[in-house]
């Protein structure tokens, strides 16, 4: 059910008979494909949606296909994307040109169907082992400064107060409780970054095994298993079960998704205050449910990067619970893997909402 997306390739060139064969070829083979006539229409296009790969025509009026590449390259939001030029014009100069302008390659026409596929899966293939390069490496920053910050101030931390009790443990007596449990806590906290971090790599390659099941009685497990750590934060959590409908999902996936919803509500909501879980009736083909708290919510600039991995957001847990910013990455990557949805909903006030829908089973033949 974790089906790869499907690539877009924007196709510009001022005589549609050729935007017509192009995308049916293109369309054939499983890429969806975007049309544009001219340039400006191309740069309307690419402002609602991002395509992967650009096949641009080098001879159009008004600007010309190099004219477009430019203005293309110099939109920090495009560079990344990679552009085939296709022309008639098979003049050396004129193919050196478009590679200066900053086009990755050139097809003349009338081009070989199979050579010009063969050139879009490769540029294809390139530009999403960069993207994920780019990933990586931003993960990889984003993790040294977790490493290099949080363990090193929790080791540094447990190694003065075993340091303390190895030398002075006779002297210390009741003092010694404070000190271990000052060990206690930094090991606490390294702990659960390292379960989030392995929980985000098996997230990473999740392979779901979908089945039919009650979702209230997923909910109501899930709010069991949290219910201990509510009541330590005199926090009322309290599960509103008016549906139960059954929902095609992995059951695994859900825990955990569930875990991580109504334990974040859990962990940056004040004592004293609601945790609550909404199971509604199901819409269409999809059932939902709502996890809200009374917490301090999220800014704009947490909106930007709240399913991003290792994200720390504004908000501290109000317990000096841990926090890695990976527990919104992997319920997404559960989510999405499952081909439901999650969002987080619009709310007056202080705390937070976040709906997240699931496919419905379908219903048995008789």
């Amino acid at each position: 059910m974790n089906s790869k997306s499907i690539q877009t390739v924007l196709i510009v060139d001022d005589q549609d008979q050729n935007l017509q064969v192009v995308g049916t070829l293109l369309s054939a083979m499983g890429y969806a494909v975007v049309p544009a006539n001219s340039g400006d229409q191309a740069f309307e296009r690419m402002a609602t949606r991002l395509p992967d790969l650009i096949l641009l025509d080098v001879v159009m009026p008004g600007k010309d296909g190099l004219q477009v590449c430019r203005e293309i390259l110099a939109n920090p939001e495009w560079r990344e994307i990679p552009v085939i030029f296709l022309s008639a014009a098979d003049d050396k100069d004129l193919v050196v040109q478009a590679l200066e302008t900053g086009g990755v390659d050139y097809v003349t026409k009338p081009f070989n169907k199979a050579e010009l596929l063969s050139r879009v899966r490769t540029h294809l293939a390139l530009k999403e082992a960069r993207d994920r390069l780019h990933e990586l490496a931003e993960d990889k920053d984003e993790l040294l400064g977790i490493l290099t910050h949080d363990l090193n101030n929790h080791l540094a931390g447990m190694r003065i107060s075993a340091g303390l009790l190895s030398e002075r443990y006779e002297e210390l007596g009741d003092r010694s409780a404070t000190l271990i449990a000052n060990i206690l806590r930094s090991t606490d906290r390294m702990l659960a970054f390292v379960r989030e971090f392995l929980a985000n790599q098996s997230a990473e390659h999740l392979q779901v095994s979908p089945s039919a099941f009650s979702l209230a009685d997923e909910i109501h497990a899930a709010v069991g298993r949290n219910r201990d750590a509510a009541t330590a934060k005199d926090i009322r959590l309290v599960a509103d079960l008016a549906a139960t409908p059954v929902v095609l999902a992995d059951t695994h996936g859900l825990s955990q998704v569930l875990d991580n919803l109504i334990g974040n509500a859990v962990k940056f909501s004040p004592p004293s205050s609601t945790v609550t879980v909404t199971l509604s009736d199901p819409a269409f083909t999809y059932a939902s449910f709502v996890v809200t708290d009374e917490g301090p919510g999220f800014t704009p600039d947490d909106r930007e990067k709240l399913f991003r991995r290792y994200g720390r957001l504004s908000a501290r847990p109000t317990g000096g619970e841990p926090s890695t910013g990976l527990g919104l990455s992997i319920v997404k990557r559960l989510i999405d893997a499952m081909e439901g949805r999650i969002e987080l909903e619009e709310k007056n006030g202080t705390g937070a909402s976040f709906r997240v829908r699931l496919p419905l089973a379908p219903l048995e033949s008789d």
